[in-house]
């Protein structure tokens, strides 16, 4: 036979009712958990303080009077302050982790009605991430008309019923509000910018570590911070502002002063204090876009500040405090400016717990429609005023935006200025096809005129100049053509189109691989960028 082990607080104002008869006449949760018809406890586990020894005992000896075949086990637990929510939830995790469990024999049930509401709120925390393998069990006190029960009622709560998935479906309608705020109610389709989107969701809401956000200009890092920060204020995570910087901007003693402020005297022009960005974002949220533009100077002072939450304001020697939570922003490849010396391994290793690489608009082809649906929207917002595309126009446009002659080197920014154009030059509200072929006569030329970039130099920096005029031009061609391949693969096919053909097996990947080693080169380093054409 199963036998029903219940476990809970002493209730220090419920369970006490005196010591003389009377005591039978009131509603004592503990007890009456023994005095019900229908229900047997065959053992009772009981915590408390040493301050309520004697009570627990008292408990106890009539639990022995008025159901003998209940074992009664008393258990001391010191609890400084029973309201502290991470000493009640530490307590009662140790006392979970460290508790024998037979399931096989016995039937747990976790009494809730004693105890703090912190205590409450622990058990149930405890028992649904199934650190418990309990159900919860609530006792009622009879009520007023039926004056002669001194006994009342129970429930049992099982988080497994079916009865409780309306809670579960209520949170995931929640959590997929969310996902969509985060997206601005695009309806991406990429699944690995979903997948993303979901990991950045979970750790808005459980983590206060900081954020690293990878991508090339205009793939949308500062608008996902800011969406970051206003969902953590929706659920009162934060309280103060959202402060952004680009640290490109910044350089020599003006770097300084803008993120530490100073004090009054401090170099030449300073006539009063200024408190610096990082006091302004005290309680709120600080992203520092273009993270890797920073001194070194600066990082220092940036890791000093990001983990001790305390930092000297430039010319004080007095320290300034400020509990902020950074999320951080780069287009290059971090790693590699950590093995070059021009980002400190500290810095880099306490920003990057939590990193996500946001892919490029050219690299998610899929998302176009989306997004161009959401341009069209804002501009009717903003403007008020209705724009839409023809059928054979949207076609059109959408054929060109999605083929590989489209590098859409500004991202998403770009795109959005595409949209604003032909909105603009529409007539009627309505984009036709002569709109479009204008469009991407323009995109077309605006590409074709773009300042060819040295790539060479870009990725190989000095030892660039030691190449041969014809190896540049040949590797600037490659690098450029592995930053708009989705792989490895993909880019070789592009590269060896024409010899491929005359081999009986053609193994683009590896001529390709060799080819990038030998200038100490890999693909998944070059591809970080590829569509916008900036430097790893």
């Amino acid at each position: 036979m199963t036998k029903t082990v219940v476990i809970g607080f002493l209730g220090t104002q419920l369970d006490y009712a005196g010591k003389g008869s009377a005591r039978w006449d009131k509603w004592r949760p503990t007890v009456a958990l023994c005095q019900q018809e229908d229900f047997v406890v065959h053992r009772l586990e009981l915590i408390h303080d040493a301050r309520n020894r004697g009570l627990a005992e008292r408990v106890g000896n009539d639990i022995a009077r008025i159901s003998p075949e209940t074992t009664f086990k008393r258990l001391e637990m010191e609890l400084r302050d029973p309201w502290d929510f991470e000493e009640v939830y530490t307590a009662l995790h140790d006392l979970a982790h460290g508790y024998v469990f037979d399931t096989e024999n016995e039937d747990y049930l976790i009494h809730i009605t004693t105890g703090t509401h912190v205590a409450q709120i622990c058990w149930f925390l405890l028992a649904e991430a199934r650190y418990l393998p309990a159900r919860l069990l609530q006792t009622s006190p009879p009520r007023k008309k039926d004056i002669a029960n001194s006994v009342g009622s129970y429930e049992i709560i099982d988080l497994d019923l079916s009865r409780y998935d309306r809670i579960a479906q209520r949170f995931a309608r929640e959590r997929d509000d969310s996902l969509s705020f985060l997206k601005s109610g695009i309806a991406t389709r990429n699944p690995a910018f979903n997948r993303m989107i979901e990991q950045i969701e979970q750790v808005a809401g459980r983590s206060r570590a900081p954020i690293l956000l990878v991508g090339p200009t205009g793939a949308g890092k500062s608008f996902l911070a800011r969406r970051v920060f206003e969902l953590k204020r929706q659920r009162q995570q934060l309280k103060g502002r959202f402060i952004e910087v680009n640290c490109a901007t910044l350089r020599g003693d003006s770097a300084m002063s803008t993120l530490f402020g100073h004090s009054k005297g401090a170099f030449t022009g300073a006539q009063q204090e200024r408190p610096g960005l990082l006091r302004s974002a005290d309680g709120g949220l600080l992203f520092l876009d273009e993270i890797g533009e920073l001194g070194l100077d600066e990082q220092a002072m940036l890791l000093k500040a990001v983990e001790e939450k305390r930092f000297f304001p430039f010319g004080s020697d007095q320290e300034a405090s400020s509990d902020f939570q950074l999320i951080a922003g780069t287009h290059r490849d971090l790693r590699q400016w950590v093995r070059q010396g021009k980002f400190r391994e500290d810095l880099y290793a306490r920003i990057n717990l939590w990193t996500f690489d946001l892919p490029g608009l050219a690299g998610r082809p899929e998302d176009i429609a989306p997004n161009l649906d959401y341009e069209l929207e804002r501009f009717a917002a903003e403007q008020g005023q209705q724009v839409r595309f023809n059928v054979e126009a949207r076609r059109c446009y959408l054929a060109f935006a999605t083929s590989p002659n489209a590098p859409w080197r500004g991202n998403f920014r770009e795109l959005g200025a595409s949209v604003t154009r032909m909105v603009i030059l529409a007539k009627s509200g309505r984009i036709t096809e002569t709109d479009v072929d204008e469009e991407i006569a323009r995109l077309g030329q605006t590409w074709l005129e773009a300042p060819s970039a040295d790539l060479c130099t870009e990725v190989l920096g000095p030892s660039a100049s030691e190449l041969d005029l014809f190896d540049r031009c040949q590797l600037n061609t490659v690098i450029d053509i592995c930053r708009r391949s989705n792989h490895l693969s993909e880019a070789g096919r592009r590269l060896f189109a024409v010899s491929r053909t005359e081999k009986k097996q053609s193994n683009d990947a590896d001529r390709l691989r060799k080819y990038l080693a030998r200038f100490d080169l890999q693909f998944e380093a070059l591809r970080i960028n590829r569509a916008d054409g900036r430097p790893v």
